[in-house]
């Protein structure tokens, strides 16, 4: 099935041109471009296909990137390391189209991770690791307590919305954080939700996103990652998105937490706080040396993609 692909799409190349050069990918080094159909929505697929790798590597981003952002950091860099890299646009990001009319919410993300699940199964039985950049920790752990089969869950960071302190963290003004639940909440109330929009960064610290000003200046001129305009119906959502396993009951699978070290959005207490709750599965934590929130920086980087390697390997070893 035809769809829109990165070649037309001159923002990555943009953004990726603030990554080390060995990140830069030559015309001979992009991934495969996909489409996959899903209830009316057309989700654009990056994928490096290596059917004898031992394990499947599923990149989910966050509110401020898309999936070509993520091939550029991890997919691309581990595909000769042991695993398949597939990295997907979650609704309403990227260059994956949304049916005509329809508002996506934070549940249709997640729903869309599940059964993006599914259909990779259908294909091949391989084990399945989830990362998550930025939001996209989270949405991997929601995601993992649903479908409770995959081999490891990775995240960069774990916001959990229902913890305030962690909402004034991550919004752009700490007042929004504070009074900003009910406020949504009013609007879904009201059927007015779906109607409303407006850009990620209004909402968001989306100024903290990358740390390297000319980087942050085309990462917020991209309107498929941090330039986007959401749905208040996403806001809500996304802020009252609840797991279907709590933490404390959490035994699905390993976890990996990847903190950059300079990260001025998510810092680390902002994870440990939901990290902290899990007892049932084993926790590595890595920290990523001067990198920011969207890691382009070195050694974070290299340090990041290693990790992300040693964790494959072991979560399906014998």
């Amino acid at each position: 099935m035809s769809g829109s692909t990165y070649r037309d799409q001159p923002n990555w190349r943009a953004i990726a041109s603030h990554l080390p050069a060995r990140l830069q990918l030559a015309a001979d080094e992009l991934p495969d471009e996909e489409h996959w159909a899903w209830r009316g929505h057309l989700v654009h697929v990056d994928r490096y296909p290596r059917p004898d790798a031992p394990v499947k590597l599923l990149q989910l981003h966050g509110v401020g990137t898309n999936g070509r952002m993520l091939t550029t950091i991890v997919g691309a860099p581990l595909r000769d390391r042991g695993v398949e890299p597939i990295s997907i646009d979650l609704l309403g990001y990227g260059l994956t189209s949304v049916a005509r009319g329809y508002k996506p919410s934070y549940d249709d993300w997640v729903d869309q991770v599940v059964a993006f699940i599914a259909y990779e199964r259908s294909r091949d039985p391989r084990p399945i690791v989830l990362y998550g950049l930025s939001a996209g920790g989270m949405l991997a752990y929601h995601a993992a307590s649903i479908d409770r089969d995959v081999a490891g869950v990775i995240g960069m960071c774990f916001m959990d919305q229902h913890v305030q302190a962690v909402r004034e963290q991550t919004a752009r003004f700490r007042a929004l954080g504070a009074y900003a639940p009910p406020m949504f909440r009013l609007l879904v109330g009201l059927g007015l939700a779906g109607r409303i929009m407006m850009p990620m960064a209004l909402v968001s610290k989306m100024s903290a996103l990358v740390n390297d000003e000319s980087a942050l200046k085309d990462c917020l001129a991209d309107p498929t990652s941090a330039g986007n305009w959401v749905s208040a119906r996403f806001i809500a959502t996304i802020m009252d998105a609840a797991p279907a396993i709590e933490p404390e009951d959490f035994d699905v699978c390993p976890i990996l937490l990847t903190q950059p070290t300079d990260d001025h959005w998510t810092p680390l207490e902002t994870s440990t706080v939901f990290l902290d709750r899990i007892a049932r599965v084993p926790i590595t934590r890595v920290l990523l040396d001067r990198a920011g929130h969207y890691p382009i920086e070195e050694p974070g980087l290299t340090q990041m993609q290693d990790a992300i390697e040693r964790f494959c390997e072991t979560v399906v070893s014998p």
